[in-house]
């Protein structure tokens, strides 16, 4: 299990996948790895994915909401977050690409 965290950018949902639940409250790091982007028609799909396809299982909407982008930069995001579960200040953080692994860190940094 993890969650899929996605952000209209560009025209398209930029997507990471989050193990462990984003955290609600500062020092709190998340590791984040960023995967395909996913099509704006994704943005409200909950169901079932066959075994056997890419991201099989069950998906669920676990929060939803808008946000500011506050930075943007090729190793660096920064929004703010107005979701129904999480509000604030949160950073996608860059640093290191591992095993062709786009990986992250995502944290709170204040709000």
């Amino acid at each position: 299990m993890h969650y899929d965290f996605r952000l209209e950018l560009d025209g398209v949902l930029k997507s990471w996948a989050i193990p462990k639940e984003p955290p609600p409250k500062k020092r709190i790091k998340r590791l984040a790895i960023q995967v395909e982007d996913h099509p704006l028609s994704f943005i409200d799909f909950e169901g079932v994915i066959p075994e056997g396809l890419y991201g099989a299982g069950n998906i669920q909407i676990w929060d939803k909401g808008r946000y500011k982008l506050k930075e943007r930069a090729d190793d660096k995001i920064v929004v703010e977050l107005h979701g129904e579960k999480i509000k604030g200040n949160y950073c996608f953080l860059k640093f290191k690409e591992e095993k062709g692994k786009n990986t992250w860190l995502f944290f709170k940094t204040k709000g």
